[in-house]
């Protein structure tokens, strides 16, 4: 049978692909389709054909799966901010593993490794301690929207439609920040609405006003506020900044950040503070974190918590053991460790990040961690010692072969590999499994509502 671009199929859908999408088949023929689960009975139409899959639109369910919720968010199915609402919370942990266990055996070629139940996030909406939101000059309606003359088209401070940069959808609620953040952000609409300066065009690149970044600390309840403008022009946005702080005493910071850069990201080439600090507070378990703007910080505090405890479970540290954590950030995990640590040595390239772990230390009374600014390439050879233990906490995109190489010669005695990407993560330990037995993998959900999925890995030197 020949799947044809444009054509309509009947599928019932088999199983969920990394990725989130649904995955039916057409006579042993894979098609994918967005915004579907299994046991759902769906008429397609094919928008993509390739040699060996293609990819499918649902134009209507016949007859939906058991596993499918009423979604509470209006912008379910149209927002790319959370792609599983419709789908329930236990099946959505299920799924999960379920990624990480195919991606081990499948692109690792690594079988019989325990992978654990995913631990599920103690809050499933509410939970992101970070948010940003675009503006756009051009708004993006929804299908109820369409042909209704009292809608600002012009007008738009919400989220992107998935997979576009120009698309903005005008949010007045996000389910996965905390309520508060909700009415932050509908008093930034209004006020820029209203201030007769022009928003950002993602397409011509002209206007004033960009992105609103909003932080929250859950230790803490305090609130950061990110204005991020093309050009500076404190006139305009200190009332605002003003007004936020007079009528929510939640908001500890107001910031301003300035780029004139054509990228779409809300990261400013210098920032001006409006109101308040520069940074918020925030809490894992005993140890307490600055935050300013532009700093990484685990998205969901909770998980990010529990993630740290498994880190130091899997670590099984005795206090005598030189600790070298790779892609260390602002020094969260080394932090975590170094009161069950003799030395801990955290090597990150991004300069900010570094000088936020060494305030971080000196906040928390740390005195046995120390951070290299640098590329992990080069960088590693300034470790003479070979390190008892090794963290390796990578982006998306894992890491470089060459620091595969070099953390095989340097052989510590035990790894724990820590990812936010099933597909690159067992790339790596198909690269490591000759030389480290690859114990067992625990998935923690930081991510409720999205296919995305957090998991650390215990490895011991064969």
């Amino acid at each position: 049978m020949t799947v044809k671009k444009g054509e309509l199929l009947e599928l019932e859908i088999s199983e969920m692909a990394f990725g989130g999408k649904g995955l039916a088949r057409k006579d042993g023929f894979a098609v994918f389709v967005d915004q579907t689960v299994p046991l759902d009975c769906v008429t397609v139409r094919i928008i993509k054909k390739k040699k060996s899959y293609a990819e499918a639109r649902v134009v209507s369910i016949k007859e939906p799966s058991p596993f499918r919720i009423s979604p509470p968010c209006e912008h379910s199915g149209f927002c790319g901010g959370c792609k599983w609402q419709f789908l329930k919370y236990d099946k959505q942990l299920e799924y999960k593993r379920q990624h990480v266990l195919d991606s081990v055996e499948h692109i690792g070629l690594i079988h019989g490794v325990p992978v654990h139940e995913t631990i599920p996030s103690k809050l499933i909406f509410g939970y992101r301690n970070k948010m940003e939101f675009s503006c756009s000059d051009k708004r993006w309606l929804l299908p109820d929207e369409m042909g209704k003359e009292d809608i600002d088209t012009g007008f738009a401070l919400g989220l992107h439609v998935p997979g576009t940069f120009h698309k903005v959808l005008d949010i007045r609620a996000c389910l996965l920040q905390p309520e508060t953040g909700n009415y932050i952000l509908d008093d930034i609409r209004t006020y820029i609405k209203n201030s007769n300066v022009p928003v950002y065009g993602l397409r011509s690149h002209i206007g004033f006003w960009r992105f609103v970044m909003l932080r929250h600390s859950a230790a803490y309840d305090q609130w950061m506020v990110n204005i991020v403008t093309a050009a500076e022009n404190r006139e305009t946005v200190q009332p605002l900044a003003d007004r936020l702080k007079d009528k929510y005493p939640q908001i500890v910071s107001v910031v301003n950040n300035i780029t004139s850069r054509k990228a779409g990201v809300a990261i400013g080439e210098y920032e001006v503070l409006l109101a308040g600090s520069s940074c918020i507070k925030d809490k894992i378990g005993s140890f307490e974190f600055d935050i300013s703007s532009n700093s990484f910080f685990q998205t969901n505090t909770r998980s990010a918590e529990r993630l740290y405890e498994i880190v130091k479970e899997y670590a099984d540290l005795s206090g005598d053991e030189t600790v070298v954590d790779l892609y260390s950030g602002t020094g969260t995990i080394g932090i975590c460790l170094a009161d069950s640590a003799k030395e801990v040595i955290g090597i990150e390239i991004i300069e900010s990040s570094v000088v936020d772990a060494e305030n971080n230390c000196r906040k928390n009374n740390i005195s046995n961690c120390r951070f290299i600014h640098g590329d992990i390439k080069e960088s590693l050879s300034q470790i003479a010692k070979r390190p008892d233990v090794m963290i390796i906490d990578p982006p998306r995109a894992g890491m470089h072969k060459n620091v595969v190489k070099q953390i095989i010669e340097m052989a510590p005695e035990r790894i724990v590999y820590v990812s936010c990407n099933p597909s690159t993560m067992a790339r790596d330990l198909g690269i490591i499994k000759e030389h480290y037995k690859i114990l067992e993998i625990q998935p923690v959900d930081m991510f409720p509502h999205t296919y995305h999925i957090e998991s650390v890995t215990r490895l011991e030197k064969r």
